[in-house]
Order: C-alpha cells, then sequence, then structure tokens
C-alpha cells in the first residue's frame, strides 16, 4: 500500500529497519548495564549522609584551586567543591560535628568576606531512607504504567493483547532509565560526578515524558484499528500511527531540549547534571517512543503469527 505522506513513508520504513534500532538500543544498554555493574553510581550526601555548606562571597569569588588547598588542610577527607552563581560556592563533605562546621567556615572566609546560605547535615540512617524511598518510587511508577495502560487499552484485545502495550511502554522506560544512569557510572567514576535527589527527580520526569510520548503513539494505533482499511495489515497500521504522530514527537522534544539546554549552558552549577539528565533522558525517550515501543508491538505480533503456524 503506498504512502499518501512522506512522513507516513518515513515511519514505516522506520518500521521495515526496526531490527537496526534494536541493535542500536541493545549497544547502549548493554554499555550502560556494564558500566553500572563495574562503576556503580557516586551517590551523594543525600543517599549516603553527610553535610552540605553553601556560602556567597561578597567580593568576587576566590579561585576554587585556593579554596580546595585551604579546606585540604583541615584534614575533613573528601570535599567536593563547586561554584554556583557568580559569587557562591558549594561545599560537600562527610558528616561534619558543629565545631567543624566553624573550622570550615572561618578557613574559608579567609579568602574573603562571606555569608553562610545554609548547612544542612544528613545522616546515615536518612541517606538510606532516602535511597530506599527513590528505589520504590520508580518501581512503583513503572508498576502503575504497565496497570494504566492495560486499563486504558482494555478494549483493545487484537490482535495483540491490552497488557502488552503496557509492558512494551516500561521495556522502553528501562532503556531510557538506564542511558541516563550509565553516564552518570562513568561520570562519577572519571570526574567526581554524584547523584543526588534532583537525579532521581530528573528521572521520574523523564518517565513520565517518555510515557506520555509513547502512549500518544498508542493511542493512535487503538484508533486506526478501529478505522482499519481493508486489507491493512497490523504492521502498516502501526506505521501510518507512527508516521501520523512524528512530526508532533519530534517538534515537543525539541522545544523541550532548547529549554534543557539553556539551562545547562546557562544555569547555574547547581542544576547543571540535572538538566543534564533530562537532556539525555528526552532523547532517550524520543527515540524509543520512535523506535522500540511502537516496532515493539509488530514484533511481537509477528512472532505470535509465526507461533500459531
Amino acid at each position: 500500500q503506498a504512502c499518501n505522506q512522506a512522513s507516513s513513508c518515513l515511519a514505516m520504513n522506520l518500521i521495515k529497519f526496526r531490527k537496526f534500532a534494536y541493535a542500536l538500543s541493545f549497544l547502549l544498554v548493554a554499555a550502560s548495564i556494564a558500566l553500572l555493574l563495574t562503576f556503580g553510581l557516586k551517590l551523594g550526601i543525600d543517599f549516603t549522609g553527610g553535610s552540605i555548606l553553601e556560602v556567597e562571597y561578597t567580593a568576587p569569588r576566590p579561585q576554587i584551586s585556593a579554596i580546595e588547598e585551604k579546606v585540604s588542610a583541615l584534614g575533613f577527607g573528601h570535599v567536593l567543591i563547586q561554584p554556583t552563581g557568580e559569587r557562591g560556592v558549594i561545599l560537600r563533605a562527610r558528616d561534619l560535628s558543629e565545631e567543624e562546621h566553624q573550622r570550615l567556615l572561618a578557613e574559608i572566609s579567609s579568602q574573603g568576606s562571606l555569608q553562610e546560605l545554609r548547612f544542612d547535615s544528613i545522616g546515615p540512617t536518612i541517606g538510606r531512607e532516602l535511597q530506599d524511598r527513590a528505589a520504590w518510587a520508580t518501581l512503583l511508577v513503572l508498576a502503575m504504567i504497565i496497570l494504566y495502560v492495560a486499563w486504558a487499552f482494555r478494549h483493545v484485545s487484537r490482535p495483540i493483547s491490552s497488557w502488552m502495550y503496557g509492558v512494551f511502554a516500561v521495556v522502553a522506560l528501562f532503556h531510557d532509565i538506564l542511558i541516563p544512569a550509565g553516564l552518570f557510572a562513568f561520570l562519577g567514576k572519571y570526574y567526581g560526578v554524584e547523584i543526588d535527589t534532583l537525579f532521581v527527580t530528573a528521572i521520574l520526569t523523564v518517565l513520565g515524558f517518555s510515557v506520555h510520548d509513547t502512549i500518544v503513539v498508542f493511542d493512535r494505533v487503538r484508533e486506526n484499528l478501529k478505522k482499519q482499511i481493508k486489507g491493512e495489515v497490523f504492521e502498516e497500521i502501526v506505521g501510518r500511527s507512527l508516521g501520523e504522530t512524528l512530526t508532533r514527537s519530534i517538534n515537543t522534544s525539541l522545544t523541550v531540549l532548547i529549554v534543557l539546554l539553556a539551562l545547562y549552558f546557562l544555569g547555574s552549577e547547581s542544576t547543571k547534571y540535572f538538566s543534564l539528565t533530562l537532556i539525555v533522558g528526552i532523547i532517550a525517550g524520543t527515540y524509543s517512543s520512535i523506535f522500540i515501543a511502537s516496532p515493539l508491538l509488530v514484533t511481537w505480533h509477528n512472532f505470535r503469527q509465526k507461533r500459531a503456524r
């Protein structure tokens, strides 16, 4: 059956060459899993416990290297120092007593007059509780997505069971989680980048964005199944549905990415890795909605047909 517009032709080609998309995703996900298993994620004080001190200098901020030299002389172990804004500095260290807090404050104030904006301490018990809650929140979101999609598509039982739409949506979501997680395992190992609650927030945001994009395509498949053209096979229905939503998906993602790129390059240091997580996750999510979730419907359908013969 001939395509009636360029996007439909492109979508049909994407469906036909889905194995190449699967191969690329497999390589990215396998690399991410290998990085996670080898290096793991470098947890910040939100999860391990520790202290965070934020100050702002009244004069131009001293060189970070000069601050690091002063702080290292205190013997507090590894202290992560990040610039924020034009004059601010954030210091992350192990759990500090009030005496150690005052010593640290006195040492960095010798570099110039400053104002203490905040000092927070998180015990290891609270950090462990945050780890557990973050893991449960992610698992709960994935489970609820399967249940919701199965319910939303409960009237679509042919040629694929409704709950399979939820399964394939979640398969795509695992793809979208693992790729930024693998990137941060690499960044944590070689650049000391730590993950915190903002990382979890970004991952949950990516899940919401990605599943929304996927469900838009699935919903169009559902509508086109009701209006199936005579002689049209399931692969063509999925391709047509993908073609009808392809431009919208790309335009929506590009709009969001423009904002996130501005936040990454022009925003404060404290939100840099939050925006990076969103950038990588949304790119992965857009890719999975187009190249993974929808083609998996066709692959599963073809597999079932072969088994039935």
